[in-house]
């Protein structure tokens, strides 16, 4: 059965999105939380702010001194336009937060004991049709590339005996954050028709799921090594966007052709247009095995509950 010790959780790069829902929800399971960030996080009173610039080793280190766990989410967004200055920062920034995290265990008489390490969904690339496992072959291109950067730094930093888990992790939906803000706002702009061709494959998990797969892989010792952190029914874009349009009860979603995206990525919305026009199809061989029951295992259900309807 699943068990912790009680030492805080230390959550690197805590100040995103994923890192504010996992101490909500850590919190709201009364297990303490030491969130490591550059910034203070505004209107959280439940949690440990410890400074640090995800880069080098500093004060901040003994916070890992006897914690039951150290989470890193830590790494710049790739919601921007991919100029080669902020490719090398996509990179860079994950690559160094792992690492110095792994420096930073080593100097520590009683390290976590386990190490639980997000990574990308999207190592496995842009495949139109292939539904993917944790098997499946990589990709190829920047995202990729990444995500294998990201986690040899991660094999390269882990200090046995820690137990160390890797969660490639889809498009997280949730209210509070993430992409779903922009995808709801141009839904209810009456632009939430289907991206492109509308077949690129969009896999997806809920943020509670999310928390609850972190939490889980944790506490239960059986979790070792990379899980898709994806729910089991992943679909195309053009079903997407219909579902989220019947969600918020808009029922006009005009269609956006790839020239227009391209263009209103790079100059209004300042992002990469490849996120819309591109996807895969994920699904969790291991976690199926592990048992790990969705909450929000379709898409009708997971969109229901962030707006209501």
């Amino acid at each position: 059965m699943p068990t912790h010790n009680d030492g805080p959780v230390v959550i690197a790069g805590r100040s995103g999105f994923l890192g504010r829902g996992l101490a909500a929800h850590l919190a709201a399971q009364g297990r303490a939380c030491t969130l490591l960030s550059r910034h203070a996080p505004t209107g959280d009173g439940a949690s440990r702010h410890v400074t640090w610039d995800a880069r080098t080793l500093g004060p901040w280190v003994t916070e890992l001194d006897g914690a039951s766990a150290v989470v890193n989410l830590a790494g710049r967004t790739v919601d921007c336009v991919k100029t080669p200055d902020h490719c090398d920062e996509i990179l860079r920034s994950r690559v160094e937060a792992t690492r110095v995290l792994g420096l930073a265990t080593r100097e520590l008489a009683a390290p976590p004991p386990v190490w639980v390490q997000m990574s990308t969904a999207h190592r496995y690339g842009d495949p139109p049709e292939v539904r993917c496992d944790e098997d499946a072959a990589f990709g190829y291109g920047l995202a990729p590339t990444v995500g294998a950067a990201w986690e040899e730094a991660f094999e390269a930093a882990l200090r046995p005996p820690m137990r160390g888990v890797v969660l490639r992790t889809s498009f997280v939906l949730g209210r509070a954050g993430g992409a779903m803000t922009r995808l709801a706002m141009l839904a209810r702009w009456g632009l939430g028709g289907r991206v492109g061709h509308g077949r690129q494959g969009m896999s997806w998990i809920h943020e509670r799921d999310m928390n609850r797969l972190f939490e889980r892989a944790i506490d239960d010792e059986t979790m070792v090594g990379a899980y898709l952190a994806t729910a089991p029914n992943p679909v195309s874009n053009a079903t997407f966007m219909r579902a989220l349009r019947r969600a918020i009860g808009m029922p006009l979603g005009l269609p956006s052709p790839a020239p227009l995206v391209r263009l209103g990525a790079a100059l209004v919305l300042r992002t990469d247009p490849e996120l819309a026009l591109y996807g895969r199809y994920c699904v969790s061989r291991r976690l199926r095995e592990a048992g790990f029951a969705f909450d929000f295992p379709d898409l009708d259900g997971a969109l229901a509950d962030l707006y209501g309807r």
